[in-house]
């Protein structure tokens, strides 16, 4: 039997992924994508994202899809709270409708892409388990079922622990210092009124030394909340999450002297405490050109979530990707190598300022850090791509 071969092959129908086929849509050229979810609806999207003005509304641009993107954003989510620990008010800014970063539900806004692609383009349920290369830039893609594709162009949208990284790259992800478990209060303002009250229409940071609550209100009427602590990479190990009581008591030991309106965020939290460890690639992590591959957002520049910028740079590196290809009709190298040099300057300055973030909010002094970064940016964002 012979192999199916792809010209271009997507792994991964992320936010970035789905930018790319779509910008490639536009412009009359296939994509074959691959995910490893059985469907679209197999797992929720996480929560709420910010869409810069300068990034990711300028990919949805070169996609078509700007308009209908802003029928579907959340209105009032560009609010922002910052407290101390103590529970005072710091900083309060309302939406006033003006601001370039409008909030929009992550899974609205995939559905969004997803829907603007011809039937067929996403392979649902498709593991990728490793590529390797055969020569004039092509390459073989094997698969967890035991089937295998070649392809033309290979991009490796597959997000932190990439298997099309190997490729380019023998960088890893590495942990960050900081750890955060994330809960839900549903319903929030007729069952968890004064949480609701706390967190208010959008942002919210309630920060101190080492430690702070980050949390978002959803267009659902839900509360968001990241738990982040600075602390040593074992220690989500030491808490048993299958037991939702014993994991609350273990979260809120870490916030033992804050204002109870804000342990309250973690003590009346719905369903299940989850944890995830903040890992991030390299600062400025490159790669020499190889032929007939590239990567492309968190695959390619996986940063903390303090700038607010990874779902952005991904749509970013999806849609300038699929312009260079374009622009670039049977000259691939070229396409590549336009997009790479820009990519790798926007990724290491974006990671740069969200390595940066992440000392301002946690430092001993917090929150007076962000308090004075915000003071000195207009258009300010402390981060709401987690």
């Amino acid at each position: 039997m012979s192999i199916p071969h792809h010209e271009i092959a997507v792994i991964g129908a992320g936010l970035g992924g789905l930018a790319l086929a779509r910008v490639l849509h536009v412009h009359g050229v296939e994509a074959a994508v691959f995910d490893l979810d059985a469907s679209p609806a197999a797992r929720t999207q996480g929560g709420m994202l910010d869409i810069h003005d300068d990034s990711g509304q300028e990919a949805l641009r070169a996609a078509g899809l700007h308009a209908e993107f802003l029928t579907r954003v959340h209105t009032g989510g560009q609010a922002m709270r910052v407290l101390d620990r103590h529970g005072a008010v710091r900083l309060d800014e309302p939406d006033d409708g003006t601001g370039g970063r409008p909030e929009i539900d992550r899974g609205d806004l995939r559905d969004l892409l997803l829907d603007s692609l011809p039937e067929g383009t996403v392979r649902w349920g498709v593991k990728v388990t490793g590529a390797r290369p055969l020569g004039d830039g092509r390459h073989e893609v094997t698969l967890a079922d035991g089937g295998r594709f070649t392809t033309g162009l290979l991009v490796g949208a597959d997000g932190a622990w990439s298997r099309v990284r190997p490729l380019v790259s023998s960088a890893e992800p590495a942990y960050t210092g900081v750890s955060f478990v994330e809960v839900d209060l549903l319903d929030a303002d007729a069952r968890h009124p004064a949480s609701a009250r706390v967190v208010g229409g959008g942002m919210l940071f309630a920060l101190g030394a080492g430690r702070g609550f980050l949390a978002h209100r959803e267009s659902d009427g839900s509360l968001h909340v990241y738990a982040a602590v600075t602390a040593p990479e074992d220690w989500l190990d030491g808490i048993d999450f299958t037991d939702g009581e014993a994991a609350r008591a273990a979260v809120l030991k870490e916030f033992d002297d804050w204002d109870e309106s804000l342990r309250e965020l973690v003590r009346d939290a719905d369903g299940t405490l989850v944890p995830r460890r903040i890992q991030a690639l390299p600062v400025g992590h490159r790669w020499d050109r190889v032929p007939g591959v590239t990567l492309l957002g968190d695959a390619a520049h996986l940063m903390s979530p303090f700038a607010g910028e990874g779902a952005n740079l991904a749509l970013l590196d999806g849609a300038e990707l699929g312009l260079a290809l374009a622009a670039h009709p049977g000259d691939t190298e070229a396409a590549l190598a336009a997009y790479e040099e820009r990519m790798f300057r926007r990724a290491e300055a974006s990671a740069t300022e969200s390595a940066h973030s992440g000392e301002l909010m946690f430092r001993a002094d917090a929150p007076q850090g962000l308090l004075d970064m915000f003071a000195g940016h207009t258009g300010h964002d402390g981060g709401r791509d987690a």
